[in-house]
Protein backbone atom coordinates (compact mmCIF):
# COMPACT_ATOMS: atom_id res chain seq x y z
CA UNK A 1 0.00 0.00 0.00
CA UNK A 2 1.27 3.42 -1.00
CA UNK A 3 2.44 6.13 1.90
CA UNK A 4 0.00 9.06 1.58
CA UNK A 5 1.61 12.09 -0.30
CA UNK A 6 2.29 14.85 2.48
CA UNK A 7 0.89 18.35 2.16
CA UNK A 8 3.53 19.53 -0.07
CA UNK A 9 3.97 16.47 -2.15
CA UNK A 10 0.04 17.01 -3.32
CA UNK A 11 0.81 20.84 -4.07
CA UNK A 12 3.92 19.46 -6.10
CA UNK A 13 2.18 16.84 -7.78
CA UNK A 14 0.79 19.01 -10.64
CA UNK A 15 2.39 22.01 -11.96
CA UNK A 16 -0.39 24.33 -11.45
CA UNK A 17 -0.94 23.73 -7.88
CA UNK A 18 1.57 25.99 -6.36
CA UNK A 19 0.96 28.81 -9.04
CA UNK A 20 -2.50 29.28 -8.44
CA UNK A 21 -1.85 28.73 -4.25
CA UNK A 22 0.18 31.41 -3.94
CA UNK A 23 -1.99 33.49 -6.63
CA UNK A 24 -5.22 33.01 -4.84
CA UNK A 25 -3.12 34.31 -1.45
CA UNK A 26 -1.41 37.34 -3.18
CA UNK A 27 -5.05 38.48 -4.72
CA UNK A 28 -5.92 38.53 -1.02
CA UNK A 29 -2.70 40.21 0.08
CA UNK A 30 -2.16 42.69 -2.41
CA UNK A 31 -5.69 44.49 -1.87
CA UNK A 32 -5.66 44.33 1.19
CA UNK A 33 -2.35 46.40 1.16
CA UNK A 34 -4.01 48.54 -0.86
CA UNK A 35 -7.06 49.02 0.52
CA UNK A 36 -5.20 50.04 3.98
CA UNK A 37 -2.67 52.57 2.07
CA UNK A 38 -5.83 54.10 0.53
CA UNK A 39 -7.76 53.82 3.83
CA UNK A 40 -4.90 55.68 5.43
CA UNK A 41 -3.96 58.19 2.20
CA UNK A 42 -7.44 59.41 2.08
CA UNK A 43 -8.26 59.91 5.90
CA UNK A 44 -11.12 57.28 5.96
CA UNK A 45 -9.41 55.39 8.56
CA UNK A 46 -6.02 55.93 9.84
CA UNK A 47 -3.48 58.17 8.54
CA UNK A 48 -1.03 57.75 5.97
CA UNK A 49 2.06 55.23 5.80
CA UNK A 50 5.35 55.94 4.53
CA UNK A 51 6.20 53.52 2.25
CA UNK A 52 9.61 52.93 0.36
CA UNK A 53 8.17 53.36 -3.08
CA UNK A 54 5.45 55.81 -4.05
CA UNK A 55 2.18 53.41 -3.76
CA UNK A 56 0.59 53.70 -6.91
CA UNK A 57 3.91 52.17 -8.70
CA UNK A 58 4.14 49.76 -5.90
CA UNK A 59 0.14 48.78 -6.48
CA UNK A 60 1.12 48.68 -10.20
CA UNK A 61 3.81 46.31 -9.88
CA UNK A 62 2.19 44.12 -7.25
CA UNK A 63 -0.93 43.90 -9.68
CA UNK A 64 0.91 43.15 -13.31
CA UNK A 65 3.79 40.97 -12.06
CA UNK A 66 3.04 39.87 -8.11
CA UNK A 67 -0.88 38.38 -8.65
CA UNK A 68 -1.98 38.08 -12.11
CA UNK A 69 1.86 36.16 -13.08
CA UNK A 70 1.18 33.47 -11.24
CA UNK A 71 -2.47 32.58 -12.37
CA UNK A 72 -0.78 32.54 -16.12
CA UNK A 73 1.77 30.59 -15.28
CA UNK A 74 0.31 27.92 -13.52
CA UNK A 75 -2.47 27.82 -16.34
CA UNK A 76 0.12 27.32 -18.70
CA UNK A 77 1.99 24.95 -17.26
CA UNK A 78 -1.38 23.11 -17.79
CA UNK A 79 -2.10 23.77 -21.00
CA UNK A 80 1.38 24.11 -23.01
CA UNK A 81 1.81 19.80 -22.61
CA UNK A 82 -1.90 19.44 -23.44
CA UNK A 83 -1.65 21.94 -26.48
CA UNK A 84 1.56 20.30 -28.30
CA UNK A 85 1.26 16.75 -27.09
CA UNK A 86 4.80 16.92 -25.41
CA UNK A 87 5.80 16.05 -22.13
CA UNK A 88 4.57 17.76 -18.75
CA UNK A 89 6.72 20.29 -16.92
CA UNK A 90 8.91 18.65 -14.54
CA UNK A 91 7.85 19.32 -10.87
CA UNK A 92 11.19 21.06 -10.04
CA UNK A 93 11.02 24.05 -12.30
CA UNK A 94 7.00 24.72 -11.98
CA UNK A 95 7.64 24.10 -7.67
CA UNK A 96 10.90 25.79 -7.73
CA UNK A 97 9.56 28.96 -10.25
CA UNK A 98 6.75 29.22 -7.70
CA UNK A 99 8.95 29.15 -4.57
CA UNK A 100 11.36 31.75 -5.90
CA UNK A 101 8.59 34.34 -7.51
CA UNK A 102 6.62 33.72 -3.52
CA UNK A 103 9.87 34.63 -2.20
CA UNK A 104 10.19 37.30 -4.20
CA UNK A 105 6.75 38.90 -3.03
CA UNK A 106 7.14 38.52 0.56
CA UNK A 107 10.53 40.50 0.17
CA UNK A 108 9.15 43.35 -1.66
CA UNK A 109 6.07 43.64 0.73
CA UNK A 110 9.18 44.08 3.41
CA UNK A 111 10.90 46.51 1.47
CA UNK A 112 8.20 48.68 1.36
CA UNK A 113 8.32 49.36 4.94
CA UNK A 114 11.81 48.45 5.92
CA UNK A 115 13.71 50.03 2.51
CA UNK A 116 13.84 50.10 -1.06
CA UNK A 117 17.00 47.64 -1.10
CA UNK A 118 15.06 45.04 0.45
CA UNK A 119 12.41 45.28 -2.64
CA UNK A 120 14.84 46.18 -5.20
CA UNK A 121 16.01 41.98 -3.96
CA UNK A 122 12.47 41.02 -4.08
CA UNK A 123 11.96 41.66 -7.31
CA UNK A 124 15.65 40.21 -8.61
CA UNK A 125 14.15 36.76 -7.00
CA UNK A 126 11.27 37.30 -8.53
CA UNK A 127 12.66 37.75 -12.05
CA UNK A 128 14.87 34.61 -11.13
CA UNK A 129 11.65 32.76 -10.72
CA UNK A 130 10.31 33.90 -14.03
CA UNK A 131 12.87 32.74 -15.77
CA UNK A 132 12.62 29.69 -14.62
CA UNK A 133 9.18 28.83 -15.30
CA UNK A 134 9.91 31.06 -19.14
CA UNK A 135 12.45 28.48 -20.02
CA UNK A 136 10.05 25.42 -18.85
CA UNK A 137 7.63 26.57 -21.27
CA UNK A 138 9.92 27.33 -23.75
CA UNK A 139 11.52 24.10 -23.42
CA UNK A 140 7.99 22.25 -24.13
CA UNK A 141 7.30 24.51 -27.04
CA UNK A 142 10.58 24.00 -28.78
CA UNK A 143 11.01 20.08 -28.13
CA UNK A 144 6.85 19.74 -28.67
CA UNK A 145 6.28 17.68 -31.89
CA UNK A 146 6.06 19.77 -35.38
CA UNK A 147 2.22 21.30 -35.29
CA UNK A 148 0.16 24.02 -34.87
CA UNK A 149 1.90 26.34 -32.24
CA UNK A 150 0.86 29.52 -32.82
CA UNK A 151 -0.67 30.55 -29.96
CA UNK A 152 1.66 28.97 -27.80
CA UNK A 153 4.34 31.07 -29.69
CA UNK A 154 2.58 34.06 -28.77
CA UNK A 155 2.21 33.23 -25.26
CA UNK A 156 5.91 32.92 -25.24
CA UNK A 157 7.09 35.78 -26.51
CA UNK A 158 4.55 38.10 -24.36
CA UNK A 159 6.19 36.06 -21.01
CA UNK A 160 9.48 37.50 -22.71
CA UNK A 161 8.01 40.93 -22.52
CA UNK A 162 6.71 40.57 -19.40
CA UNK A 163 10.00 39.40 -17.78
CA UNK A 164 11.65 42.18 -19.86
CA UNK A 165 8.91 45.57 -18.41
CA UNK A 166 9.55 43.63 -14.50
CA UNK A 167 13.54 43.86 -15.44
CA UNK A 168 13.00 47.17 -16.47
CA UNK A 169 10.92 47.95 -12.86
CA UNK A 170 13.99 46.80 -11.20
CA UNK A 171 16.33 49.35 -13.12
CA UNK A 172 13.97 52.46 -12.19
CA UNK A 173 13.68 50.95 -8.61
CA UNK A 174 17.91 51.06 -8.92
CA UNK A 175 18.01 54.26 -10.93
CA UNK A 176 15.31 56.16 -10.47
CA UNK A 177 15.14 56.95 -14.65
CA UNK A 178 11.50 57.22 -15.67
CA UNK A 179 11.63 55.70 -19.23
CA UNK A 180 12.54 52.21 -17.34
CA UNK A 181 9.44 53.17 -15.45
CA UNK A 182 7.32 53.96 -17.87
CA UNK A 183 8.46 50.71 -20.31
CA UNK A 184 7.46 48.89 -17.22
CA UNK A 185 4.06 50.34 -16.73
CA UNK A 186 3.37 49.66 -20.75
CA UNK A 187 4.84 46.28 -20.96
CA UNK A 188 2.90 45.35 -18.11
CA UNK A 189 -0.47 45.52 -19.67
CA UNK A 190 -0.12 45.78 -23.80
CA UNK A 191 2.91 43.17 -24.30
CA UNK A 192 2.68 40.79 -21.42
CA UNK A 193 -0.93 40.59 -19.91
CA UNK A 194 -3.01 41.95 -22.93
CA UNK A 195 -1.80 39.62 -25.27
CA UNK A 196 -1.42 36.36 -23.48
CA UNK A 197 -5.33 36.74 -22.17
CA UNK A 198 -6.41 37.53 -25.54
CA UNK A 199 -4.11 34.74 -27.01
CA UNK A 200 -5.58 32.12 -24.59
CA UNK A 201 -9.12 33.24 -25.18
CA UNK A 202 -9.34 32.91 -28.13
CA UNK A 203 -7.84 29.34 -28.27
CA UNK A 204 -9.85 28.18 -25.37
CA UNK A 205 -13.17 29.97 -25.55
CA UNK A 206 -14.76 28.98 -28.25
CA UNK A 207 -13.58 25.58 -27.45
CA UNK A 208 -15.27 25.57 -23.86
CA UNK A 209 -18.11 26.78 -25.57
CA UNK A 210 -18.88 24.21 -28.61
CA UNK A 211 -18.24 21.27 -25.49
CA UNK A 212 -21.47 22.49 -23.80
CA UNK A 213 -24.07 24.08 -26.37
CA UNK A 214 -25.84 22.37 -28.79
CA UNK A 215 -25.25 23.35 -32.28
CA UNK A 216 -22.58 25.43 -31.83
CA UNK A 217 -20.19 26.63 -34.68
CA UNK A 218 -16.65 27.20 -33.97
CA UNK A 219 -15.76 30.65 -34.78
CA UNK A 220 -11.78 30.91 -34.34
CA UNK A 221 -10.22 32.73 -37.23
CA UNK A 222 -6.57 33.58 -37.23
CA UNK A 223 -6.67 36.74 -39.13
CA UNK A 224 -8.62 38.44 -35.83
CA UNK A 225 -6.39 37.46 -33.64
CA UNK A 226 -3.14 38.97 -35.03
CA UNK A 227 -5.38 42.17 -36.00
CA UNK A 228 -6.05 42.16 -32.02
CA UNK A 229 -2.46 41.63 -31.07
CA UNK A 230 -1.31 44.23 -33.69
CA UNK A 231 -4.08 46.44 -32.33
CA UNK A 232 -2.36 45.79 -28.55
CA UNK A 233 1.53 45.95 -29.69
CA UNK A 234 0.47 49.59 -31.64
CA UNK A 235 -1.33 50.62 -28.33
CA UNK A 236 1.86 50.47 -26.10
CA UNK A 237 3.79 51.63 -28.80
CA UNK A 238 1.68 55.10 -29.13
CA UNK A 239 2.26 54.93 -25.52
CA UNK A 240 5.90 54.94 -24.46
CA UNK A 241 5.96 57.75 -27.67
CA UNK A 242 3.34 59.50 -25.60
CA UNK A 243 0.98 60.08 -28.53
CA UNK A 244 -1.74 59.76 -26.57
CA UNK A 245 -4.33 61.51 -28.51
CA UNK A 246 -3.90 58.92 -31.45
CA UNK A 247 -4.20 55.65 -29.41
CA UNK A 248 -8.02 55.54 -30.48
CA UNK A 249 -6.14 54.36 -33.98
CA UNK A 250 -5.26 50.90 -32.22
CA UNK A 251 -8.42 50.79 -29.69
CA UNK A 252 -11.16 51.27 -31.63
CA UNK A 253 -10.50 48.42 -34.09
CA UNK A 254 -9.81 45.98 -31.07
CA UNK A 255 -13.06 47.29 -29.61
CA UNK A 256 -14.55 46.35 -33.03
CA UNK A 257 -13.06 42.66 -32.59
CA UNK A 258 -13.81 42.21 -29.42
CA UNK A 259 -17.27 43.34 -29.55
CA UNK A 260 -18.03 41.07 -32.42
CA UNK A 261 -16.40 37.75 -30.83
CA UNK A 262 -18.58 38.14 -28.08
CA UNK A 263 -21.49 37.70 -30.42
CA UNK A 264 -20.05 35.44 -32.51
CA UNK A 265 -19.00 33.36 -29.69
CA UNK A 266 -22.39 33.43 -28.29
CA UNK A 267 -22.38 35.78 -24.70
CA UNK A 268 -26.13 35.41 -24.66
CA UNK A 269 -26.20 31.50 -25.36
CA UNK A 270 -23.17 31.16 -22.70
CA UNK A 271 -25.67 31.83 -19.98
CA UNK A 272 -27.37 28.70 -20.36
CA UNK A 273 -24.02 27.15 -18.46
CA UNK A 274 -22.55 29.41 -15.45
CA UNK A 275 -19.55 27.91 -15.81
CA UNK A 276 -19.17 28.49 -19.00
CA UNK A 277 -20.96 32.24 -18.55
CA UNK A 278 -18.40 33.50 -16.58
CA UNK A 279 -15.77 33.38 -19.26
CA UNK A 280 -17.86 34.87 -21.50
CA UNK A 281 -19.13 37.94 -19.30
CA UNK A 282 -15.39 38.38 -18.41
CA UNK A 283 -14.52 38.56 -22.09
CA UNK A 284 -17.33 41.02 -22.92
CA UNK A 285 -15.20 44.10 -20.49
CA UNK A 286 -12.58 43.79 -23.49
CA UNK A 287 -14.74 45.65 -25.91
CA UNK A 288 -15.96 47.90 -23.31
CA UNK A 289 -12.66 48.59 -22.22
CA UNK A 290 -11.56 49.10 -25.62
CA UNK A 291 -14.41 51.53 -26.26
CA UNK A 292 -13.40 53.73 -23.20
CA UNK A 293 -9.81 54.08 -23.94
CA UNK A 294 -10.79 54.52 -27.75
CA UNK A 295 -13.37 57.74 -26.78
CA UNK A 296 -10.72 59.16 -23.94
CA UNK A 297 -8.10 59.01 -26.83
CA UNK A 298 -10.15 60.74 -29.79
CA UNK A 299 -11.54 63.30 -27.47
CA UNK A 300 -7.84 64.40 -26.89
CA UNK A 301 -7.23 64.45 -30.57
CA UNK A 302 -10.56 66.14 -31.11
CA UNK A 303 -9.42 69.12 -28.95
CA UNK A 304 -6.34 69.22 -27.10
CA UNK A 305 -7.92 71.51 -24.58
CA UNK A 306 -10.17 68.71 -23.68
CA UNK A 307 -9.94 67.10 -19.98
CA UNK A 308 -9.44 63.58 -20.11
CA UNK A 309 -12.73 61.82 -20.07
CA UNK A 310 -12.06 58.61 -18.19
CA UNK A 311 -9.26 59.19 -15.63
CA UNK A 312 -8.24 55.30 -15.08
CA UNK A 313 -11.95 53.71 -16.22
CA UNK A 314 -10.78 52.56 -18.90
CA UNK A 315 -7.35 50.76 -17.64
CA UNK A 316 -9.95 49.38 -14.81
CA UNK A 317 -12.59 48.37 -16.85
CA UNK A 318 -9.45 46.30 -18.54
CA UNK A 319 -7.82 44.92 -15.37
CA UNK A 320 -10.30 44.54 -12.78
CA UNK A 321 -13.43 43.77 -15.21
CA UNK A 322 -11.34 41.50 -18.04
CA UNK A 323 -8.50 40.52 -16.30
CA UNK A 324 -9.45 39.74 -12.73
CA UNK A 325 -12.61 38.30 -13.77
CA UNK A 326 -11.43 35.74 -16.52
CA UNK A 327 -8.59 34.85 -13.73
CA UNK A 328 -11.64 33.71 -11.32
CA UNK A 329 -13.51 31.79 -13.93
CA UNK A 330 -10.59 30.58 -15.76
CA UNK A 331 -8.90 28.92 -12.56
CA UNK A 332 -12.08 28.33 -11.16
CA UNK A 333 -12.69 25.75 -14.11
CA UNK A 334 -9.59 24.47 -13.94
CA UNK A 335 -8.66 24.02 -10.56
CA UNK A 336 -12.47 21.82 -11.03
CA UNK A 337 -11.35 19.64 -13.38
CA UNK A 338 -7.93 19.16 -12.29
CA UNK A 339 -9.06 18.55 -9.21
CA UNK A 340 -11.50 15.37 -10.36
CA UNK A 341 -14.44 17.17 -9.57
CA UNK A 342 -17.90 17.72 -11.88
CA UNK A 343 -17.52 21.02 -14.06
CA UNK A 344 -20.03 22.58 -12.82
CA UNK A 345 -19.80 25.76 -10.86
CA UNK A 346 -21.16 25.58 -7.79
CA UNK A 347 -23.88 28.65 -7.09
CA UNK A 348 -21.48 29.98 -4.42
CA UNK A 349 -18.61 30.65 -6.90
CA UNK A 350 -21.71 31.77 -9.64
CA UNK A 351 -23.08 34.64 -7.17
CA UNK A 352 -18.97 35.72 -5.54
CA UNK A 353 -18.27 35.97 -9.23
CA UNK A 354 -21.41 38.46 -10.48
CA UNK A 355 -20.49 40.04 -6.84
CA UNK A 356 -16.76 40.93 -8.12
CA UNK A 357 -18.43 42.64 -11.69
CA UNK A 358 -19.66 45.25 -8.70
CA UNK A 359 -15.77 46.12 -7.94
CA UNK A 360 -15.30 46.38 -11.37
CA UNK A 361 -18.10 48.89 -11.58
CA UNK A 362 -17.72 51.20 -9.12
CA UNK A 363 -13.92 51.54 -9.57
CA UNK A 364 -15.17 52.28 -13.47
CA UNK A 365 -18.04 54.73 -12.31
CA UNK A 366 -16.36 55.93 -10.10
CA UNK A 367 -13.65 57.81 -13.02
CA UNK A 368 -16.82 58.82 -15.16
CA UNK A 369 -19.75 60.03 -13.20
CA UNK A 370 -19.65 63.56 -12.97
CA UNK A 371 -21.46 63.83 -9.53
CA UNK A 372 -19.19 60.50 -8.22
CA UNK A 373 -15.92 62.83 -8.11
CA UNK A 374 -16.74 63.71 -4.98
CA UNK A 375 -17.18 60.57 -3.11
CA UNK A 376 -13.91 58.97 -5.80
CA UNK A 377 -11.87 58.36 -2.84
CA UNK A 378 -14.95 56.49 -0.70
CA UNK A 379 -15.49 54.75 -4.02
CA UNK A 380 -12.17 53.79 -4.62
CA UNK A 381 -11.85 52.23 -1.18
CA UNK A 382 -15.28 50.71 -1.91
CA UNK A 383 -14.02 48.74 -5.09
CA UNK A 384 -11.10 47.33 -3.08
CA UNK A 385 -13.63 46.00 -0.12
CA UNK A 386 -15.96 44.25 -2.34
CA UNK A 387 -12.56 42.72 -4.26
CA UNK A 388 -11.78 41.46 -1.51
CA UNK A 389 -15.28 40.84 -0.23
CA UNK A 390 -15.81 37.97 -2.84
CA UNK A 391 -12.03 37.53 -3.74
CA UNK A 392 -11.86 36.22 -0.04
CA UNK A 393 -14.07 33.30 -0.12
CA UNK A 394 -13.68 32.49 -3.70
CA UNK A 395 -9.99 31.84 -2.60
CA UNK A 396 -10.77 30.36 0.71
CA UNK A 397 -13.53 27.78 -1.48
CA UNK A 398 -10.70 26.94 -3.82
CA UNK A 399 -7.40 27.11 -2.15
CA UNK A 400 -8.18 23.23 -0.62
CA UNK A 401 -8.16 21.44 -3.77
CA UNK A 402 -4.40 22.46 -4.16
CA UNK A 403 -3.19 19.98 -1.21
CA UNK A 404 -5.79 17.39 -1.54
CA UNK A 405 -5.50 14.29 -3.55
CA UNK A 406 -8.31 14.07 -6.57
CA UNK A 407 -11.09 13.25 -6.48
CA UNK A 408 -11.78 10.74 -8.75
CA UNK A 409 -7.90 9.22 -7.58
CA UNK A 410 -5.83 9.92 -10.77
CA UNK A 411 -2.79 11.23 -10.08
CA UNK A 412 -1.86 15.02 -10.61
Amino acid sequence: MNKPLSVWQQIAVAPHRSMFLIGALQGVAAMLWWVFDLAGRYGIAGSATAWSITPIWAHAFLMMYGFFPFFIFGFLFTTYPNWMNAGKIPPRHAFGASLLMAGGVVLFYLGLVVGKPVAVAGVAVMLAGWGIAVYALLRVLFNAPRQDKRHPAVTSVALVFGWLGMAAYLLWLLTGQALLLDFARTAGIWFFLLPIVMTVNHRMIPFFSSRVLENYVVVRPYWILWLMLACTAGHGILLLREAHAYLWLADLPLAACALYLSFTWGLLRSFRVSLLAVLHIAFAWLGLAMLLFGAQSLALFVSADEPVWFGLAPLHALTIGYFASMVLGMVSRVTLGHAGQPLVLDRLTWLLFIGFQGSALIRVLADIVPAAARLAPDLYLLAGLVWLACFVPWAAHYIPYYWRPRADGKPG
